[in-house]
């Protein structure tokens, strides 16, 4: 397989390739986010390669209506039940099923596909996606707690089923694409590109005044809400820094994080004999799901063309923990394993919620997170049972932390 060999950190168990010269069953977890609706578009402009099975959204029932009718969807599922009578009238006389509520989430993610597009933001995207890995699909994977979260159990399973998993990131696409897994002790080092952000160059005590609507405009990427909170504060590069862990064969010392405001260079791989592969493209995330969607083939995607000449100077530096701690607090979570990594995700949570309402002001983000690390001690983390308990803790006890900022 050319993800990952088996001895490694099993990307994927051995798979025959699909090619899409046969129509690939698909369905997409979250079509209505950032990420789903790009991938809906993708597949709009080569409907004859696709035949869509699922399509969920969490409330988002107009939208969810639209595009099912749109791809001839077989299914739709909002995740929130007082959503469910939209849905349904939206779909009337259409023949498209229907369903709302988490159970039927997670129904919709188990059923038998080639590819599935796991798009859910945040640790609520962990169960369905789980279920997808479990019917032993292609899944790319956007949301990027699963792996945080849950590592270890992710790849058990997908070992178990037999499943492949594709990153979607831009970085964790990019270093999947020059990566060799069939020599990873040719591998020196991973190399994730950051973009610093919207306040790169601002000093901690011009960041204390950060509006919502400043974190929220990032300079190169067009994302949600939480993610581009994420990239204010950097610690999506920390949660990113996690799952590059689980994903690649290569130690915690092995992975780096460099500025890279330009956001072209996606990340680069280093190899023992002072090679250094880098995969590049305009800032579109329209060319990761085009390359997952496609795999292993290559699928045309209408992203701009990068013009170096007209870009003249890509420029680099090193990221600063000192003003953005998220990027420590993250590598000390990997460090400490068990469910810490569970700890923090649901904290930063709860802490870019809080900012996003007004409740807690910019640099409150990281120190929440931190807080509530120090409350909760660190346990193992064996099963799912486990993982959810220590995700509930978390976010109780980071309430408790805001509350207290107030």
């Amino acid at each position: 397989m050319v993800i990952a060999p088996a001895s490694s950190s099993a990307l994927t168990a051995d798979l025959a390739p699909t090619s899409v010269a046969a129509p690939r069953r698909v369905s997409i977890l979250g079509s209505t986010g950032s990420v789903g609706c790009n991938t809906v578009e993708l597949i709009e402009r080569q409907p004859e390669a696709f035949i869509v099975d699922s399509l969920t959204a969490n409330r988002n029932a107009a939208l969810l209506a639209e595009q099912a009718r749109r791809l001839g969807a077989r299914r739709a599922v909002v995740a929130d039940e007082s959503a469910y009578l939209a849905l349904k009238d939206a779909l009337s006389g259409t023949g498209i099923e229907a369903a709302a509520g988490p159970a039927a989430l997670v129904e919709a993610a188990a059923s038998p596909v080639d590819w599935m597009m796991a798009a859910i933001v945040g640790a609520a995207g962990l169960e369905p996606t789980l279920a997808a890995v479990r019917q032993g699909a292609i899944v790319a994977f956007a949301n990027k707690e699963c792996l945080v979260c849950a590592g270890e159990l992710m790849l058990r399973e997908v070992r178990a089923s037999g499943a492949t998993l594709l990153p979607v990131d831009s970085e964790h696409n990019a270093i999947f694409q020059v990566f060799d897994s069939t020599r990873p002790a040719s591998v020196e080092r991973i190399i994730l590109t950051a973009s610093g952000g919207p306040f790169r160059t601002l000093s901690r005590k011009e960041m204390a005044g950060v509006t919502r609507e400043q974190a929220l405009a990032h300079p190169n990427w067009s994302m949600g809400m939480k993610i581009s909170i994420d990239s204010a504060t950097m610690m999506n590069k920390g949660l990113e820094l996690i799952e590059a862990y689980h994903l690649f064969p290569v130690t915690e010392a092995q992975i780096d994080i460099l500025i890279h405001p330009q956001s072209v260079v996606h990340s680069l791989v280093a190899y023992i004999d002072g090679s250094v592969l880098a995969q590049l493209g305009t800032p579109d995330m329209r060319t990761p799901i085009a390359y997952a969607l496609g795999w292993p083939e290559r699928l045309a995607a209408p992203a701009p063309r990068l013009d170096l000449a007209a870009l003249g100077q890509l420029t680099f530096e090193a990221p600063d923990s000192e003003r953005f701690p998220a990027l420590r607090l993250a590598r000390e979570a990997l460090k400490s394993g068990g469910t810490t990594p569970t700890i923090l995700n649901a904290a930063n949570e709860v802490a870019v919620q809080g900012f996003l309402d007004g409740r807690i002001g910019f640099l409150d983000i990281a120190h929440l997170a931190e807080e509530t690390l120090s409350r909760l001690a660190p346990a193992p983390l064996d099963n799912l049972e486990d993982l959810l308990a220590a995700d509930d803790a978390a976010r109780r006890e980071a309430e408790r932390a805001l509350t207290s900022l107030r």
